[in-house]
């Protein structure tokens, strides 16, 4: 597994240790949730829009 730095302020790494701590998980492991879950929206709301495009150029070629 690949390590990285992310730099954020004191006062946010404070909030997610807070997290973390209720939810019984690491810094680490809340994070990776948190890109995996902001990962899945974008890519349903991408399918959404594309799925809007295709019907919007249907109807044009209609």
């Amino acid at each position: 597994m690949a390590k990285i730095l992310v730099t954020m302020p004191d006062e946010f790494l404070n909030k997610v240790d807070g997290l973390a701590d209720k939810e019984s998980c690491s810094r680490s492991e809340l994070i990776r949730e948190a890109l995996r879950s902001y990962m899945r929206r974008i890519s349903k709301q991408q399918i959404l829009n594309a799925s809007k495009n295709a019907e919007i150029l249907e109807d044009i070629l209609s």
